[in-house]
């Protein structure tokens, strides 16, 4: 297949498999350029084949986050332009919080959030030139609520999230839009037993949060999740004007997150009385920028 000089390219990390991998195949298929990065190259063999030199493959572990820099400026070096930054590599992991170690605990933050930051910062200098840009962050929706068991991936997605709402008012002076994805349940590897991490067991916790392992290993392969339309949906909301900031993905997130914004809400408003009495009385509400 062809491309012309105008096709998008594409950053897409942990483009070899998931979500990455079906985003990669729907770009190839479009004409477009793929930056496509993974632990191992080899495992970009087969879309090599295929698509040639619209692919081009980097080795590359996303915690190492001084090498983003290099692949930004390969992707700029052989393509000339990078149209969108898709920050989706990552790993599930499983452990109540006094099973998971500090070691544990920071790779679920190197993975999530210091690894798109530091791909973030490599690209924004380019995409502010050019005054357009797109900017994709793979969180979850357990990137907006958590529950037992997963505290430690939660804590990276829901920090990604923060983060990229800040980016999102930061550049889209710029013409950069940054889009928050926060898949359920997709047919990759996710749930895997040779890709979802799983802290060391303390008996202690069996009864609390068995359950969650068990379940979150036997979803490997039955997710109801498709990733060719979750690729999709993506790039239809790319070029949607009125995109929102956060997307949504698979019927299961859209009920997860619509109850978890209520039940929030509905605590808003029931001790807003208790909340509004720790201001000083009678002073004129906090002007703010925002």
């Amino acid at each position: 297949m062809t491309t012309t000089n105008d096709s998008r390219t594409w950053i897409i990390t942990g483009a070899s498999s998931g979500l990455g991998l079906a985003l990669a195949e729907a770009a190839l298929k479009a004409g477009e350029r793929v930056v496509g990065t993974a632990r191992r190259a080899d495992r970009f063999d087969a879309l090599k084949a295929e698509y040639g030199d619209q692919l081009l493959a980097i080795e590359h572990d996303v915690r190492n986050t001084p090498a983003a820099t290099e692949v930004v400026q390969r992707a700029l070096d052989v393509f000339g332009r990078v149209d969108v930054l898709v920050n989706n590599a990552g790993a599930g992991q499983v452990g109540a919080a006094e099973e998971v170690t500090d070691d544990e605990l920071r790779d679920m933050l190197d993975q999530h959030l210091f690894g798109p930051a530091a791909y973030v910062r490599a690209v924004l200098p380019h995409m502010r030139q050019r005054r357009s840009g797109a900017i994709v962050q793979m969180s979850s929706q357990g990137g907006r609520m958590s529950f037992p068991a997963v505290g430690s991936y939660s804590a990276g997605k829901f920090a990604l999230e923060g983060w990229s709402e800040a980016l999102s008012g930061e550049v889209e002076p710029f013409g950069i839009r940054v889009l928050i994805v926060e898949p359920s349940r997709f047919r990759t590897g996710f749930n895997a037993s040779d890709v979802l991490n799983t802290a060391a067991q303390d008996a202690t916790y069996d009864e609390v949060i068995g359950a969650v392992r068990t379940n979150m290993a036997e979803a490997d392969g039955i997710q109801e999740g498709d990733p060719d339309q979750a690729a999709l949906a993506i790039r239809d909301m790319l070029g949607t004007p009125d995109a929102p900031l956060r997307l949504p993905l698979g019927a299961e997130a859209v009920r997860n997150l619509t109850r978890v914004y209520q039940r929030d809400l509905d605590d808003v408003r029931k001790w807003a009385a208790v909340s509004e009495a720790a201001d000083f009385p009678g002073l004129p509400p906090a002007a703010r920028a925002f």
